[in-house]
């Protein structure tokens, strides 16, 4: 997706450009240290002084990256590895997540209607195993959740509603396969398969598939762009038929189309938040709406536009109220005239003003040291630094995992000395569940061998997902606004916890202890103690 006129989503150019990650267990930048920090743990360096915020620390802001599984793009590395291989994988992705100061991940499950957990409705994905259907004897979304939960990094799933396969040959499914099943079901369009958005017994299927996945313990259902394929040059959809069967009320396919992906995304949210009121749903599409050209609602934009190319009413989505998150994928550079990255980002932020939706950039960190702009080692902080100015703009996501880890040009590495020194706590959502956790009870604090060891009560309803650790110098508590003093956040696992500061110093330190909801809420800071 070099340029915005070309329909060829994130996804695919991943696919296409990245190949296969090499296996690793330890993932460091370049420069940086192979030794994880404390599990479950990011920390901050000590003496953070007290003081007014700090713009380039927030204290809320969701840092994350994309872990995709499809064609192997960063995890698992290669079908068919040993499952001992794939958890070490998989948690040495997540190390790198904490080393750099992140706080969320978002794990493809879903790449093809597929998975990556004992599915109710479909196979083992193919790209676990080699070969769809086979169970890779362990429970990858299970394990996923365990070990992102054990560094207090938030689980997003991440699944593509629609795509079957990156191929156009039902015959190489399983023949349980439920596109072998329903034939009916499925088109094929350019080089793949698709189930057929226009058919509500697909839409419900596909409902019920992503649905299944929210029996374990994850923190979003996360959506990506591809919902009607992207146009192919010298085909049309083959969907006049299915318009035919249903499209009543609809002058045009393109509205019914439009309604088609509407109805999904809808009752998405009403399903996911019947099930559990506190989990996130968000959606990362394609970052042009529509062009001003087009809609004056729209961008100052000259690319494809997802309304039309992907059906996908994003900014209708947002005003309707029926996203937590959108996560637009903005993966041009600043002053790109065709789609500029300081005009798109405004845009995006006057859109969730006013809303309960939060905005999270996607970031195209796959395009370092590739052409133009992106040869400027600078390029993605100043994305970020240019966000500051909009505090609609909640986060970032990059692009993908692994060249978040081969930090080109050392961008990752600015990013990361410029705007992450500090731990962050993920956006609060507090129109999923408003109640306030009960202040947590510091009971001591104490030198050891090994720092400052920290115990902590914590009661009431609700419990607390989370804790946030916070830090000051000298003998008295400060601002617990500014993430400056934010030394650490840790998941809860129990009414009696502890934590050791590894890098207290030697002077006196006052320290308290915050609980963090599921949703995101903050307690009142509890007692104050100095060692």
């Amino acid at each position: 997706m070099s340029q915005p006129g070309t329909p060829i989503s994130r996804r695919r150019f991943g696919a296409l450009a990245a190949g296969t990650a090499a296996a690793t267990t330890a993932a460091v930048l370049p420069g940086g240290s192979a030794t994880a920090m404390p599990a479950g743990a990011a920390t901050a360096p000590a003496g953070t002084a007290p003081g007014t915020a700090d713009p380039n620390a927030p204290l809320e802001q969701l840092r994350a990256m994309w872990i995709a599984s499809v064609v192997n793009i960063d995890w698992p590395s290669g079908t068919g590895l040993p499952a001992q291989q794939q958890r070490d994988q998989l948690v040495a992705w997540f190390d790198l997540a904490v080393r750099l100061n992140l706080n969320a991940v978002m794990l493809q499950v879903r790449p093809t209607a597929d998975a990556f957990w004992p599915s109710q409705y479909e196979p083992w994905s193919q790209y676990l195993t080699g070969t769809q259907g086979t169970d890779p004897g362990y429970d990858p979304l299970e394990f996923a959740v365990a070990e992102a939960h054990k560094r207090n990094l938030q689980l997003h799933a991440w699944f593509n509603p629609y795509r079957v396969s990156m191929q156009t040959d039902p015959t190489k499914l399983v023949p349980w396969h439920p596109a072998r099943q329903h034939p009916e079901w499925v088109f094929a369009y350019g080089p793949k398969l698709y189930y057929n958005p226009g058919i509500p017994e697909v839409r419900r299927f596909v409902e019920d598939a992503i649905l299944d996945a929210t029996r374990y313990d994850i923190d979003g259902v996360h959506f990506d762009d591809y919902f009607y394929p992207y146009p192919v040059a010298g085909e049309t959809l083959p969907d006049a038929d299915t318009y035919a069967t249903y499209g009543a009320g609809f002058d045009r396919i393109e509205d019914w189309r439009r309604h088609n992906i509407d109805l999904l995304v809808s009752e998405m949210q009403h399903r996911i938040h019947a099930a559990k009121p506190w989990l996130a749903f968000g959606v990362s599409p394609f970052g042009i709406w529509r062009n001003k050209a087009s809609d004056p609602n729209g961008s100052d934009t000259g690319g494809t536009e997802s309304y039309d190319a992907n059906f996908a009413d994003t900014r209708g989505w947002v005003k309707k109220g029926w996203l937590d998150y959108i996560n637009p994928q903005v993966y041009w550079n600043i002053g790109l005239a065709v789609a500029d990255y300081a005009k798109l980002t405004p845009w995006w932020a006057e859109q969730v003003r006013g809303t309960d939706t939060k905005l999270y950039i996607g970031e195209a960190t796959y395009k370092v040291n590739t052409s133009g702009a992106w040869l400027d080692p600078t390029e993605l902080t100043r994305h970020l630094t240019l966000d500051q100015q909009y505090p609609e703009v909640a986060g970032n996501v990059y692009f993908s995992a692994k060249d978040v880890r081969t930090d080109a040009l050392g961008a990752t590495s600015r990013v990361v000395a410029d705007h992450y020194q500090h731990p962050a706590l993920t956006p609060a959502l507090p129109h999923l569940d408003p109640r306030v956790p009960n202040r947590p009870e510091l009971a001591r604090a104490r030198r050891t061998a090994d720092g400052v060891r920290l115990d902590w009560v914590g009661t009431g309803s609700p419990a607390p997902a989370s804790y946030a650790i916070f830090r000051f110098d000298g003998e008295r508590a400060a601002d617990i606004v500014d993430a400056r003093n934010l030394v650490a956040t840790v998941r809860a696992d129990g009414r009696v916890q502890s934590w050791t500061d590894p890098t207290p110093g030697t002077e006196p330190r006052t320290y308290q202890v915050v609980a963090v909801s599921r949703t995101g809420v903050r307690s009142a800071p509890g007692n104050a103690r100095t060692v």
